[in-house]
């Protein structure tokens, strides 16, 4: 998420809005916790499989809408 954005601007929202970064946080633990069962080294059963992948998904979401928001502050 945000590989085409300039990783300083990324690490300067997370140091200004502690939202965005406890969020950005918790989104990268669901996706290395998702990519881990998805191997095979998290044993967790499906319905908790998809329901991380939902929580993934929100956060995403909501990360997105936070950086657009941001974009629309600065220009």
């Amino acid at each position: 998420m945000f590989e085409n954005q300039q990783r300083d601007d990324v690490e300067a929202l997370m140091k200004a809005d502690a939202e965005f970064r406890r969020l950005y946080q918790h989104h990268r633990e669901l996706d290395s916790k998702v990519h881990d069962a998805d191997i095979g080294v998290l044993p967790i059963d499906d319905m908790t499989l998809a329901s991380m992948k939902k929580e993934k998904l929100l956060a995403k979401a909501r990360l997105e809408r936070m950086w657009a928001d941001r974009a629309h502050l600065v220009h």
